[in-house]
């Protein structure tokens, strides 16, 4: 999936289908002029509903689907007919998928599971026919019930990646080599900051054809949970990662301190995301020799507070290991 094929934002107006009137026919046939009423009731209108489907990661395919319509009830009619209920509308989405108010910002629901169908727009109820308003002192009721109106909306689809481990850490820290590497995703890559615009899943695949996903989230900056940058529309996606690995090049300045500002940006924005699990990956780590290693390894013993690696996605070290302890902490 390339970058510019990730679309996790759409906005559209959905309208259920109304219901169908009900009939006021009376009987009537040969030889009887004066029959009872008969009229059926109508059909109820189309549901607007939406249903996960974990074979999508985007929602590209909505992106040019700005009016999303219901069919609309049938009519009753003579013989106690009923009217056909109007043909719903499924929108498939993937699992993560937010659904807001676009007026208010208000959830309205939220999609997780596989084949979880969730009524969005609900198709107005059919009118009652006259055969249910007859009765002893009103043998030939002459009226029926009109259908309800259509539910119509404006709606905000917003997609939270849903992988097993998100990447984080500032920008050019090497995520997305890592993800090259690891999976089969092609992420472009570059020697800048915010080469990555949009979040690249991958599938890892791990021993004995066991697989996990990964996400490369764009990279945070300073100031992200205020809005800085494109910080809230970069931090939604992290909400959904179940480990969060923490990417800091082996050349920072200070590696506790880049991790303690990426986790105080977390902790602003959400502070339940501190209760994931986290584990620090030091990239780049192919430029330090084995004794700048060991020196490194005694201060961050004493200074990191969570479990760290040493790799390098070019030099392929330490990556092995990295899938280990990965794997370990998801299956805990």
């Amino acid at each position: 999936m390339t970058e510019g094929n990730f679309v996790d934002y759409v906005k559209m107006y959905v309208s259920s289908g109304k219901g169908g009137r009900g009939s006021a026919h009376l009987h009537r046939e040969k030889y009887i002029t004066k029959g009872g009423p008969d009229g059926g009731d109508g059909g109820r209108g189309g549901h607007i509903i939406l249903r996960g489907n974990d074979n999508l990661w985007t929602l590209l395919h909505l992106k040019f689907k700005k009016h999303i319509r219901a069919g609309h009830g049938g009519n009753g009619s003579k013989s106690r007919s009923f009217g056909a209920d109007g043909e719903d509308f499924y929108l498939d989405v993937p699992l993560g998928t937010v659904i807001r108010d676009t007026e208010t910002n208000e959830i309205l629901l939220e999609i997780t599971e596989n084949g979880e169908e969730r009524i969005i727009a609900e198709g107005g109820k059919g009118g009652l026919g006259n055969w249910h308003f007859r009765s002893s002192t009103n043998q030939t009721p002459r009226y029926a019930q009109p259908g309800m109106p259509m539910e119509e909306k404006y709606i905000t689809l917003e997609l939270k990646v849903l992988a097993d481990v998100g990447l984080v850490g500032f920008p050019n820290a090497g995520k997305s080599t890592l993800l090259s590497v690891v999976t089969s995703a092609k992420p472009k890559i570059a020697d800048y900051e915010f080469t990555t615009l949009k979040p690249n899943l991958g599938i890892v695949e791990y021993r004995d054809f066991q697989t996990f996903v990964m996400a490369d989230i764009p990279g945070i900056i300073e100031g992200a949970a205020e809005g800085k940058g494109l910080g809230h529309y970069f931090l939604r996606h992290i909400e959904r990662n179940s480990i969060l690995l923490f990417m800091i090049p082996a050349d920072a300045e200070d590696i506790r301190k880049q991790y303690d500002i990426l986790l105080d940006e977390l902790r602003r924005y959400n502070p339940e995301m501190l209760d994931k699990d986290r584990v620090i990956a030091i990239s780049k780590s192919d430029m330090l020799d084995d004794e700048l290693k060991a020196e490194m390894k005694i201060e961050l013993d004493n200074e990191l507070p969570i479990p760290y690696l040493f790799i390098s996605s070019v030099a392929q070290q330490g990556i092995t290991e990295l899938k280990d302890v990965l794997w370990k902490m998801l299956n805990v």
